[in-house]
């Protein structure tokens, strides 16, 4: 680092843009695939009646976060339109067009990005309630002041991302150990990989490892998120020290986050939020500057920042130190919170997951029948796209692309609301609603209406591997009880 310029620190600058953008690519993808049949003018939970909602009173206005829609109407036409110019606006800057402008053009990109998915999350509801989605508001709106090819990356703004990934992976080293029992004595990746969200192809062959394995994994994951981040801070040092050494203890820390990451992107789905992870640590993967004396800065330029660029990262700066006060109190709260944010602009926020590792895996699965008489009934399973069903099925490879519905189907059997979204998506099932039928993988019917259908709740355990030889199956599975229905539309 040079003063106000982190000149060693532009491959963690090309990374970030361009990592970041894609992940917003891929945010706006899934929300105009997805966000109609579950949140539009028809969906599930329909984000115009939230908005009259909130419309009907000033308090209630400002208990929504900020969005687009509160300014004009929301129709579905509308979120296609701002999905589709969110995701032009991404490839943009996956490709590096706007960089090579000046710094005021990635600016004002990564900002239209950041309000836009904001003006989507902030009506998304509960299919929107995940922590990565405030993680990626937060990382596009420091994204936007990384500045262009014409400049060094700001010092301050670097920085920044350090303190991002510190919070994300700190506090949810924190919030593990304040958590179950199992992070303790070790054992919560013997259940974690079979009871996870959403396994992927590999979580399986990673469950069926042996016990010193999975008590390893989880020294490895207190190292790497309790130990790691305080390292981070390292080349802050070499403001001082001269040397590499600083920058080079702070890549170390970088490459041992990344490094479990990868595992878990290996054996897991999480949507973005490992991606988002990798692509915050190369902010800490530094190269010594190894060029000459530096040339004296033009008039108006400090450390090749131009000052009026330099004020505008400053300003940043101090913002996000007044921010993140309520987030360092969070961090060594013993009520710590997880997934949290202190303001409306979700900046500064609280992160963590899976503070807790259920021990046991309940699916809730969905049929149908065509049959008159429920009692004597033939029913037939509807197929979802990343969620266990079919105990013969590979766990499929989603991420870093998000299926919310079948993330939320995970939540029901850990007491969700049944009543909240998931009846009205019985009902669509009942019409054969095209657009929800769309977000599954298989619908037994092709198109018809069932005459009913039910909810069924089943324990899912991975088959060892002696069973996975003989009958061929991933999952083993055996029926609990009915949940909901039978199920008729009524009339």
């Amino acid at each position: 680092m040079d003063g106000f310029a982190a000149v060693d620190y532009e491959l963690g600058r090309q990374v970030l843009q361009r990592g970041i953008a894609a992940l917003y690519l891929i945010a706006f993808l899934s929300s105009l695939n997805q966000f109609r049949p579950l949140l539009g003018e028809r969906g599930l939970l329909p984000a115009p009646e939230l908005l009259d909602w909130a419309r009907s009173s000033p308090a209630r206005r400002r208990m929504l976060r900020p969005t687009l829609f509160l300014r004009i109407r929301y129709t579905d036409g509308r979120l296609v339109a701002l999905c589709v110019a969110g995701m032009v606006i991404a490839a943009a800057l996956v490709v590096g067009l706007p960089q090579l402008a000046g710094p005021w053009v990635p600016m004002v990109c990564f900002l239209g990005l950041w309000f836009g998915y904001m003006s989507i999350s902030s009506i998304g509801q509960t299919f929107y309630g995940f922590g990565w989605e405030m993680l990626l508001l937060e990382a596009g709106f420091l994204a936007a002041f990384l500045g262009s090819s014409a400049e060094p990356p700001p010092t301050v703004i670097i920085v920044l991302f350090w303190w991002l990934l510190f919070r994300l992976e700190f506090g949810a080293g924190m919030i593990k150990i304040r958590g179950g029992r199992e992070w303790r004595d070790l054992t919560a990746l013997m259940y974690h990989h079979e009871t996870q969200p959403m396994p992927g192809p590999l979580s399986r062959q990673a469950h069926l490892l042996p016990a010193w394995f999975h008590r390893t994994e989880v020294v490895g994951n207190h190292i790497s998120q309790l130990v790691m981040p305080f390292l981070l801070f390292a080349p802050l040092a070499g403001l001082w020290i001269p040397g590499p050494v600083p920058v080079l203890i702070g890549t170390i820390a970088a490459a041992v986050i990344i490094a479990t990451q990868l595992w878990l992107v290996l054996t897991g789905n999480f949507a973005w939020l490992n991606w988002a992870t990798i692509v915050l640590a190369f902010s800490a993967v530094g190269i010594p500057d190894a060029g000459g004396p530096a040339a004296s800065d033009p008039p108006w330029t400090i450390d090749g920042q131009p000052l009026p660029w330099l004020v505008a990262t400053t300003t940043v700066g101090v913002l996000y130190v007044a921010l993140s006060v309520p987030a360092v109190r969070n961090l060594f709260s013993r009520r710590q919170l997880m997934n949290a944010s202190f303001n409306r602009w979700q900046l500064a926020n609280a992160y963590g997951a899976f503070g807790t590792v259920t021990k046991e895996r309940i699916e809730i699965v969905v049929e149908g029948t065509m049959d008159e008489d429920p009692a004597a009934a033939t029913w037939q399973e509807y197929g979802f796209r990343g969620k266990p069903g079919d105990p013969r099925r590979i766990p499929p490879q989603i991420a870093p692309y998000h299926l919310r519905l079948d993330w939320l189907m995970w939540f029901l059997p850990l007491g969700a609301s049944l009543d909240e979204w998931f009846t009205p998506f019985l009902a669509r099932l009942l019409e054969a609603d095209p657009p929800t039928l769309a977000l599954l993988r298989t619908d037994p019917f092709e198109g018809r209406r069932p005459r009913w259908v039910r909810a069924v709740s089943y324990r899912y355990r991975f088959a060892d591997r002696a069973t996975h030889r003989r009958d061929g199956v991933r999952w083993v599975r055996d029926r609990r009880r009915t949940v909901i229905g039978p199920a008729e539309l009524p009339g």
